[in-house]
Parts: C-alpha cells; structure tokens; sequence
C-alpha cells in the first residue's frame, strides 16, 4: 500500500499520511521506521493534523490502540 506522506512538525515524526478507502494512518518516524495503524477513523487524522504536538497526540490517541505493522525497507 503506498500512501502520500506529508512532512510533520515534530521532533520524533518525519511524516504522517492517511489513506481514507482503508482507514489507515502511516507514520514515518525520523529513525527512519515507518508504520501502518489499521483502522484508524479519518476524524482521528483531522485531529492529528489540528494537534499542536504530533508526537504527544499519536502517543496519547493512536498507540496502543490501533493494530499496526511495521514496513519492511
């Protein structure tokens, strides 16, 4: 699955993109690993992109809570 990303102002998070047809969220942390969470509601995405720290919010509102894979380079 190849989703845009877009660049993320954060310390810890290089990008973040969505693919609404599958709800998932990808986020492509600055240590260069990227993840796919399933499932993710697309309100979930507006608010994340609304957040003032993007680390803090998938932190507190995605991990854990969301089943997620890990690509492969």
């Amino acid at each position: 699955m190849n989703i845009k990303l877009t660049p993320a102002k954060s310390s810890n998070i290089s990008h973040t993109g969505y693919d609404p047809f599958t709800n998932t969220l990808a986020v492509q942390f600055k240590s260069g690993a990227t993840y796919h969470y399933h499932g993710v509601p697309l309100d979930v995405y507006h608010a994340l992109g609304k957040s003032e720290s993007v680390g803090k919010f998938i932190s507190a509102n995605v991990l854990g809570k969301f089943k997620h894979s890990k690509l492969e380079v």
